[in-house]
Parts: structure tokens; sequence; C-alpha cells
């Protein structure tokens, strides 16, 4: 082979290597666009799908919370679409670390009726939810009792520990949701809450944070049962107390048990909250271990100069304790437990 024809063979050679070369790189520039726009147009992927119309995995949130293995080694989320869902649900206490996201608030709809002396029901047995399993989450989804004005009546029946609910509904009538554990921590954040008598109540720690309140009726809106060794019952940071037209005479709470605790901070209060804010529950030794405070609220029900004498009004330094870290902070928590209310 002559000098000529070996010139040309390395001349097309490198041509070659060099058309692959640059191949190769724009085919590394395009790869990454084109998996991140097949990722964008990608439906999120759930653990579960419940679907009133059959379209998802289960018809019913009971049967899909049922398919979780107990305490799962890795957090599930059971997605619910639109609909009604008209039946009484319990996640067990081996029932751990779900999420239950509803498609819309407004429109994801678990409700059921049942009330207190429905043949030999008791309050505690009304519930249309009952959440018994710890790291339990819920997302855009309306918890409804639907009884009516007919005496006790839980929508939400709520004892596990580490329990978020983040731009959920509640809606009854009497006891709409019953905060329940001693030992139990709860965060609701960006809730709307409504009912007539005592509609918050139990013994839980349970911080409210940019909720709206709404009284259905002259009454009672807390009756916390705060056990005398917890240091936080009830926290209301920045919410808003509304009623219905007609409703001008609503207290606070009461104590439904001697050491209640209920705390209201840069609340906004409307004219339906009573000038005296509580009621001692016709027991007067409640007023001397009880604890009600206020700090930094605002609206025409707001003003405390005729408060009952027993209750507080708190510091700039005691309300700056009131943090969600302190709140929530539990006996002997594990390090990597000690932010569950922001995963």
């Amino acid at each position: 082979m002559n000098r000529q024809h070996i010139f040309k063979r390395e001349q097309i050679r490198s041509s070659m290597l060099k058309s692959l070369l640059l191949c190769c790189l724009l085919w590394g520039s395009i790869i990454p666009f084109a998996v991140a726009g097949s990722s964008s147009a990608t439906e999120p992927e759930y653990d579960i799908v419940v679907a009133k119309d059959g379209t998802g995995d289960y018809e019913y949130l009971q049967d899909a919370i049922d398919a979780i293995r107990a305490f799962t080694p890795v957090p599930r989320t059971i997605f619910i679409k639109n609909g009604i869902y008209k039946e009484k649900v319990l996640i067990p206490a081996w029932v751990t670390d779900i999420t239950l996201l509803g498609e819309s608030v407004d429109s994801t709809i678990l409700t059921f009726d049942d009330h207190a002396g429905r043949g030999k029901m008791g309050t505690f047995d009304t519930y249309t939810l009952r959440i018994e399993g710890n790291d339990i989450k819920l997302e855009n989804l309306t918890v409804a009792n639907t009884a009516g004005p007919v005496g006790q009546a839980v929508a939400l029946h709520a004892e596990g520990d580490r329990l978020v609910f983040r731009n959920c509904r509640f809606l009854g009538d009497q006891d709409t949701i019953f905060a329940s554990g001693e030992n139990s921590r709860q965060y609701y954040v960006d809730c709307y809450i409504e009912g007539t008598t005592d509609f918050i109540f139990g013994p839980a720690t349970a911080l409210f944070e940019d909720c709206h309140i709404h009284s259905e009726k002259n009454s009672y809106i807390t009756a916390a049962s705060t056990p005398s060794w917890v240091k936080y019952g009830y926290v209301f940071l920045d919410c808003t107390f509304t009623a219905e037209e007609g409703v001008d005479e609503v207290y606070l709470g009461r104590p439904w048990r001697d050491y209640a605790e209920t705390v209201f901070i840069n609340c906004d209060f409307g004219p339906h909250i009573r000038p005296e804010g509580w009621h001692n529950w016709g027991r007067p030794e409640a007023e001397e271990t009880s604890f009600y405070a206020e700090y930094g609220n605002t609206g025409p029900g707001a003003d405390t100069t005729e408060r009952v004498a027993w209750s507080h009004q708190l510091t700039e330094e005691e309300a700056a304790e009131y943090t969600i870290e302190n709140i929530f902070a539990g006996e002997g928590a594990l390090e990597e437990e000690e932010r569950w209310y922001e995963r």
C-alpha cells in the first residue's frame, strides 16, 4: 500500500472518530433533557389508590388500610380520589407511618353519622375516623360526622402519637375532634374545624396553627383534659375564630378534667367570644389547677379586661416558650423523631 493510500485512510479514520465523539457529546447533552421531560410528564405514583368509581386499587378506604403491612418498615401513601366515602374507618395501632392524601380537601370526603345514644353507643364509639397508630398524616381531606345536633358525635378520634393534619376540614356538631391519648402529640395546620359544644376535647398535646375555628351555636369551643404530668395541652397559634350569624356567646373553653391547659397566642377572635372568656364547668376547684392563658390576640373578642380572674395573660417571655419545638419535644424523644412534624 503506497503512502498516499495510507494517508487517505488515516484521514477517513480521523474524520470518523471526530464524528463519533461529536455524536457522544450531543447525545450526552440531550439525554438529561429527555429524561427530565419524561419525568415531569409522569403522574405521581402512590402505594395504594382509593377511588369510588372503581379506577383505583380499592373502592373503600378501610380496605386500603387493611392492606398495609403491620408496622410497615417504609412509609406508605394512600391516595384518595375525589368522592364521598360513607364509611366508619379505623387505623389500628399496628398500622403506622402512613399518609392519607386526598385529591382535594373540598371534594374528598369521609363521612358517617353515628352518635351517642344510637343503640348502646357511647361518645367514644361514634367516630367517623379513629386513628390509633403512630406517625399518621392526613392531607387534603374532609372528615365529617353528619349526625346533626343530637348529642355527642365524633368526626375525628385521634389517639396515636406524632399525628399531622394539613389542609383538612373537620365537620360536626358536638365533640367534632376528640384529641385523645395522654401521650399523643398532634399538629393541625391550615385546617378548618367547626362544631357546637366542646368540639375540640380530650387529653392530647395539640398545636393548632393557622387554623379556622368556627362555632355553630352559643356554647364552648374546647374541653381539654390535660393530664397533670403533661406540660402542654392545647395551643392555638395564629388561628381565626368565627361563628354563625346570631351566635354571640361562646366560651373559649372549660375544663373537662382538673388540669386542663389551653393557650391562645396571636389569634383573631370574632365578637362571639364572651367577655369572661372561660367557664369552670360548675367546679370552682378546677380554677386552682387548670391553666387558661392568652397573649397577643386581636379582634373584638380579644378584650381581656373582663376575663375571669383565674385565667392568665402571658408575658412576652412566657409566650416565647410556646414554640413548636418545645410543645412537641416529648420526654425521651429519639433524635430522629425530633422534627417529625416537618416530614
